[in-house]
């Protein structure tokens, strides 16, 4: 059985949320206007740059090429219809430094979408929920 992750998403007021993972680590998911933290879809976004780009920067070193520099922009469309999913998301890879070639470069981004990254590869998962009601938390817990 695969390693399973937590992660409890609270809600701070209206349409923002805190969300922490077993580690205590924490960011804000703001769906409230104006916003002060990235929405949720936009963490989506970000989650597979992230995760890309954690990829790449590994093979790179792996290769004996690291980058010196680097940046992941990541461009999502939605569709029009709810759930207003993600029809069509574009990744664009910037870096360089010493010894590294464009050849090398590709080859490490085209892995990490192709194999290591998944985030990317959840994009297209099925997604299973349930509904559980619960009454609230003590104040001293």
């Amino acid at each position: 059985m695969g390693e399973k992750r937590t992660v409890v998403v609270r809600q701070l007021c209206e349409k923002r949320f805190s969300a922490s993972n077993e580690s205590g680590e924490t960011v804000i998911v703001d769906g409230g206007s104006p916003a002060v933290s990235l929405r949720p879809m936009e963490l989506l976004l970000a989650a597979l740059g992230g995760c890309t780009a954690y990829d790449v920067v590994d093979i790179m070193k792996k290769k004996r090429t690291p980058l010196a520099h680097y940046r992941v922009e990541v461009t999502g469309k939605r569709a029009e219809q709810h759930p207003r999913r993600y029809t069509h998301i574009h990744v664009v890879h910037v870096g360089g430094g010493e010894g590294v070639t464009e050849k090398q470069f590709a080859q490490a981004v085209r892995l990490s979408h192709e194999k290591f990254c998944s985030a990317s590869a959840n994009l297209n998962a099925e997604i299973t929920w349930e509904v559980r009601l619960e009454d609230a938390p003590d104040a001293g817990a």
